[in-house]
């Protein structure tokens, strides 16, 4: 059983002035820098445990000059998580962060249908001192790629590294390439994809563009052209949900393999998607670090099968 970290136990309630008129209540309580994500606050809002002038409040409030704000951090709760060794590849770890090279196939994340066996199952086995990692407040895990998508991930081994990469990724400091092979031929050597993303009111397990979506920009290079299909190489300057995907078919050019956006594909079981490069700041030392890695065989197989189909 892993406890849930990040809300500690504190005092039952830290009251604060409010010094000057501000627009939203969750602005107000990112910039007491109390050591939450933003997120945690949000949640503290949601869950009651965040009022003004005594009573429960909203994350969009307004609050004025003279009020009080009292917070709650309430104690830990358990999670039923437990270790599972994996085969999970280290390209990188110390006592603050580990970088890891993911295999396609494994949900990052307990949820319907995968209640174990995801990825921070196999971070549990894998690094026994790190502070936590379970639904909700998630210490672990600063970012995620899709099931079956292959990659780099970090993760964080200590709730101050988490806050660390976490306010990175959120002011777009941290280096996301990815390597995808997408269907039809790209008529540009390369450009950049600008459309908002939101979730797709016709079907809630996808996500689309279209108004009232998210700012999300994805960058591409073409790398090579094959037998009808285009090899890219991706940066993201925004981590929507599905975005490389979503793009992608929005262009007319879904990514081979991926049934949700595009079909399925008889030479491969899965998107072509592999996060191949990672870059960032490391949390302790401020030093920049970068990371890359090599697709796995099942990508190379399909980029040869091509190669070999292609007319001369």
């Amino acid at each position: 059983m892993v406890v849930e970290p990040g809300l500690v136990s504190r005092a039952p309630a830290k009251e604060y002035k409010v010094e000057k008129t501000w627009s939203r209540l969750d602005h107000f309580l990112a910039a007491l820098d109390i050591g939450l994500t933003r997120s945690q606050l949000h949640r503290l809002v949601v869950q009651g445990s965040v009022l003004v002038n005594g009573h429960t409040s909203k994350p969009s409030q307004t609050i004025h000059q003279g009020d009080r704000v009292s917070v709650t951090v309430p104690a830990p709760r358990p999670l039923d998580l437990v270790p599972q060794w994996m085969p999970l590849q280290v390209v990188f770890q110390d006592e603050h962060i580990v970088v890891i090279d993911k295999p396609p196939g494994i949900s990052v994340h307990p949820g319907p249908g995968h209640p174990d066996r995801t990825l921070v199952n196999g971070l549990l086995a894998l690094c026994p001192d790190i502070q936590g990692i379970g639904e909700g407040v998630r210490p672990g895990i600063a970012h995620r790629l899709d099931k079956d998508t292959s990659g780099l991930m970090m993760v964080a081994k200590t709730h101050q590294a988490h806050l660390a990469l976490s306010a990175q990724i959120k002011d777009r400091q941290v280096t996301k390439g990815y390597l995808a092979l997408a269907t039809g031929v790209f008529p540009d050597a390369k450009g950049q994809i600008d459309a908002p993303i939101g979730r797709d009111p016709r079907n809630r397990k996808r996500m689309a563009v279209g108004p009232g979506g998210r700012e999300s920009r994805t960058n591409y290079q073409v790398l090579e052209k094959i037998n009808g299909y285009t090899l890219l190489q991706i940066y993201l300057e925004s981590g929507r949900t599905h975005q490389i995907r979503v793009h992608l078919a929005y262009q007319g050019y879904p990514l081979l393999g991926d049934p949700l956006y595009g079909k399925a594909s008889s030479i491969l079981n899965r998107q072509f998607l592999h996060a191949n490069h990672l870059g960032f700041r490391h949390p302790a030392s401020g030093q920049d670090v970068e990371f890359r890695s090599l697709p796995p065989q099942d990508l190379d197989d399909v980029l040869e099968a091509l190669r070999e189909k292609a007319p001369n």
